[in-house]
């Protein structure tokens, strides 16, 4: 315990870049303790809390670079691979695109405290087309600020945390396998939540090839697009004749769906999550006859299924909230 704390104290500046750029990049690595270590180091006189603090934004903004690039040039894939390495349910990817729509650029201020939303943040940005140099604004600005709000907290408390890593030294052995518990019990938490979440949206779905089958021989099917104004900003096409209802307004909107026809889901998030959430919502108010589409709106464009292009006036709104 004593040589990590020396080698703490000795290479804190790399400690605190890589650990930031780690949690940046997606892994489920958390830094806020880091920085309150470090900035309570700053405290003691030990390290620069200036420089501490241009490492952290620094490291904020390599992360955050490379899925803004990421996310420029290849869309929802890039979506796709973070809600899997981050460990969090597919929803992540709705609250993020809503606090967009809510706070228009902004949001990469806000995201960086709002944990699941600061490494999905950039991606929707360049998925959006928002200009680099209004990225680089406003999320210098957000990684200043959220890296600079808890190395301040470890600087101004510098005493207390000084006296938890005395006591922590004192533990040797038990301390470290506590932190090292802890660690590991955070992943596995996110991992079984997530593979609970799964188990629970294994609801029938149905393939592409059957829906237009469907369609080909005239079944009056009601198909649904969930998908967000800010999503049809960014993609703007959908299914022919697809009744457009938002995830967030179904449940006030079911009674628009009728009972009596089957009912076609579809989404753009990864494993359909939110197409299959919906369905049970739907389920429990009286509607049986509903399945997700599997793969969702990019698997019918991968067939070379027809498309018609969404015209909606929110686009319009969305667009306006988020220039470029």
């Amino acid at each position: 315990m004593q040589q990590a704390l020396d080698f703490l104290l000795q290479h804190i500046e790399m400690v605190v870049f890589l650990t930031v750029l780690a949690e940046q990049i997606g892994l489920p690595i958390p830094a806020i303790p880091v920085l309150l270590a470090a900035g309570a180091v700053a405290g003691d006189g030990q390290a620069s809390l200036i420089v501490i603090t241009t490492l952290s934004v620094a490291a904020c903004l390599l992360g955050d670079m490379v899925w803004f690039e990421l996310g420029r040039h290849r869309g929802r894939q890039t979506l796709t691979l973070l809600c899997r390495i981050a460990l969090e349910p597919d929803a992540c990817v709705r609250r993020t695109e809503n606090l967009f729509l809510t706070h228009g650029v902004r949001a990469l201020i806000l995201a960086k405290f709002i944990p699941g939303l600061s490494t999905l943040a950039p991606a929707l940005a360049g998925l959006f087309r928002i200009s680099i140099g209004r990225f680089l604004a406003f999320n210098g600005a957000g990684s200043l600020l959220w890296s600079f709000c808890f190395l301040l907290l470890g600087f101004l408390f510098s005493a207390q945390i000084g006296y938890v890593v005395e006591q922590a030294v004192q533990f040797g052995k038990t301390a470290t396998a506590i932190i090292v518990a802890s660690l590991a019990g955070y992943v596995l938490y996110k991992y079984v939540h997530r593979q609970r979440l799964l188990r629970e949206l294994r609801v029938a779905r149905i393939r592409p090839t059957e829906l237009k089958q469907l369609m080909d021989i005239g079944q009056q099917s009601v198909v649904v697009d969930l998908r967000s104004a800010l999503d049809h900003v960014a993609d703007p096409y959908t299914i022919p004749g697809a009744l457009r209802i938002s995830a967030e307004e179904l449940e006030q909107r079911h009674h628009d769906i009728p009972r009596d026809r089957d009912v076609i889901l579809f989404c753009a998030c990864p494993n359909e999550a939110t197409a299959a959430k919906m369905a049970l919502m739907l389920k429990r108010r009286g509607i049986m006859r509903v399945r997700p589409l599997a793969g969702g709106i990019d698997a019918w464009r991968e067939l070379a299924y027809p498309l018609e292009t969404v015209v909606s006036k929110d686009a319009v709104v969305v667009t306006a909230e988020i220039p470029t």
